[in-house]
């Protein structure tokens, strides 16, 4: 454990190693947030993931003696004009010592086997009430310039009071700082979920009547996990998620103007009641049951947010982890399943003359937009109405209207929802959409970063209980099965079970197949036509082009992949 000052000129510490970073004031909350679009089903969600404590993971890292530069989190620097939310203005970038990580999209956080590779660095802040946790957490997002971070408040797992102790808290005789008033289990589970990188649900709490609200927010994923309470360090099984312990120590006074402030203005509360609670269960239960567990804080940080010495000490330590969470999935998947046999989960429409008129028009280069828009239609109903055949049917009678029994067949399951890789991939819904009435649609944006060469979740929008439906995830070409592997790892991370998935493309290379049935043997690969070759651009030989340009009527750099888009990836 090492404690943390401020002081007033730079100095030498063996603390640590400072970066320099940018931050500015940001508003406390007691809601679970995102830095970007971590929010509930059928809106836009955010994700990621990073390193969990490992030996090279721990704090030994930050042992190294060296001279602290001027730090940019104190206060003779102005801050930039930014919230935390990624700046629109400014290049998506987090740059360190060695290298710059571009993070406006989230780097793939599984291997080519489809399995997750890294666990969330979870970052625990414990701390009196009021003491600056939420001040402290936010300023370390703004310090890391990284879009894919969660913050988790305890407030949120509030037990659910029963009328009696409803009767109680509106007395100002309910302690809330008490271990009992906490749903451990709950909490427990939700962060253990969140570190493996699946989607969780947070309740929402309500001061005002002590109950959860009815919606709850929904979170997917993180590069960084950072979890604030006051009895975050209390709980044993709690400890064990936590891979940084932080102690924000702020004087008793302070925190009791705070409370008063927020109590007040926040919760609906009078004067008289918050001093009250406060003498009779915010004191006692902090000297009882939350200073002692500063005893297991790997750093303290006294003042709270107005230490910005540690605040970066904090920032530099995440940002190693960050660095070592690289991978690279497209390159391993080029060079991968060769010579392998098609598998059998691969559906491949007949090759009827049709089908095959159908192909000569859209592959044809001279082909005019019109033109290919009308027959790649065609082309998608057909194989729409081919993937539906592999959905699970049930018998059922039915009465004609002659007063006889027709034995028939209906769909074994709850419903069907589509996912479309954007942009290409949104192209195929109205084809669903005509065959299936009433389906349920979602998206999913995955770009390839141009420097790197990785796909990248840059959007996420999918309907609610999507693990209960049949999903049919369409995307307009698969050349090395990246966009796909991602889509599919996003899928199973909403719990959707893996043969409950159908990917459908109108064109497929080899190698895209191979990918995705090698990681994913129970996903159904439904096409209309598998090309052999893939070029060193990672480009469908003989191929079909450029499918959203061709489609939409754009034009793409030269040097771009085909796997932007949701185009050949």
């Amino acid at each position: 454990m090492c404690w943390v000052y401020a002081p007033a000129a730079p100095l030498s510490v063996t603390d640590g190693n400072m970066a320099s970073m940018t931050t500015s004031q940001a508003e406390d909350k007691q809601e679970p947030q995102t830095t970007k679009e971590g929010l509930a089903e059928e809106e836009d969600i955010s994700m990621s993931r990073s390193d969990s404590g490992s030996g090279d993971d721990s704090l030994d890292g930050l042992s190294k003696q060296v001279p602290i530069p001027r730090c940019p989190l104190t206060p003779s620097l102005s801050p930039r004009k930014r919230t935390t939310s990624q700046s629109k203005t400014e290049p998506p970038l987090l740059r360190t010592n060695k290298r710059t990580i571009y993070t406006a999209g989230r780097p793939p956080w599984y291997n080519v086997t489809g399995t997750t590779f890294k666990e969330a660095f979870v970052i625990g802040l414990c701390g009196g009430s009021a003491s600056g946790k939420t001040t402290v957490a936010n300023k370390i997002i703004e310090a890391l310039d990284v879009p894919w971070v969660v913050l988790l408040s305890m407030d949120s797992f509030y037990k659910v009071l029963n009328k009696e102790n409803q009767e109680l808290a509106a007395k100002n005789e309910y302690n809330f700082d008490h271990p009992d008033a906490f749903d451990f289990e709950l909490l427990v589970t939700v962060l253990r979920k969140l570190k493996k990188g699946k989607s969780i649900k947070v309740p929402v709490y309500d001061f005002t009547s002590h109950c959860r609200r009815k919606e709850w927010k929904t979170v997917y994923g993180a590069n960084v996990v950072i979890f604030e309470g006051i009895l975050a360090f209390a709980n044993k099984e709690l400890l064990k998620l936590l891979d940084m312990k932080v102690f924000v120590d702020t004087d008793s006074d302070i925190r009791l103007v705070r409370r008063l402030k927020r109590d007040i203005t926040q919760r609906g509360r009078d004067i008289s009641g918050v001093i009250k609670q406060y003498n009779k269960f915010v004191k006692p239960s902090f000297e009882q049951y939350i200073e002692p567990t500063v005893q297991v804080a790997d750093i303290v940080v006294p003042r709270g947010g107005e230490n910005f010495v540690a605040l970066d000490l904090i920032v530099q330590h995440v940002h190693s982890q960050l660095e070592k969470r690289e991978i690279t999935v497209r390159s391993a998947l080029a060079s991968a399943h060769q010579d392998q046999p098609l598998p059998q989960t691969l559906s491949v429409i007949g090759n009827t003359p049709q089908v095959r008129g159908l192909h000569t028009i859209i592959r044809n280069k001279e082909t005019n937009r019109d033109e290919f828009i009308f027959y790649s239609k065609r082309l998608m109903r057909l194989l729409i109405e081919h993937a539906l055949s592999f959905l699970p049917l049930k018998p059922v009678l039915v009465e004609t209207p002659q007063g006889a029994i027709y034995e028939g067949k209906r769909l074994s399951g709850k419903r069907i929802t589509g996912v479309s890789i954007l942009r290409a991939g949104e192209t195929m819904e109205q084809a669903l959409m005509a065959v299936c009435k009433d389906i349920r649609l979602g998206k999913i944006l995955i770009q390839t970063n141009h420097d790197t060469g990785e796909p990248e979740l840059h959007y996420l929008r999918l309907p609610k209980d999507v693990s209960e439906d049949y999903v049919i995830l369409m995307d307009s070409t698969v050349s090395t099965g990246a966009a796909a592997l991602m889509a599919v790892r996003v899928l199973l991370d909403h719990d959707v079970p893996e043969d409950k998935i159908f990917l459908l493309s109108l064109l497929m290379a080899e190698m895209g197949v191979h990918s995705v049935a090698y990681a994913f043997p129970k996903v159904r690969i439904i096409t209309t036509a598998v090309d052999k070759d893939v070029n060193d651009q990672f480009h469908i030989i003989p191929g079909i082009g450029n499918f959203g340009d061709r489609y939409f009527g754009t034009d793409a750099p030269s040097d771009w992949y085909e796997s932007d888009d949701g185009m050949e990836c």
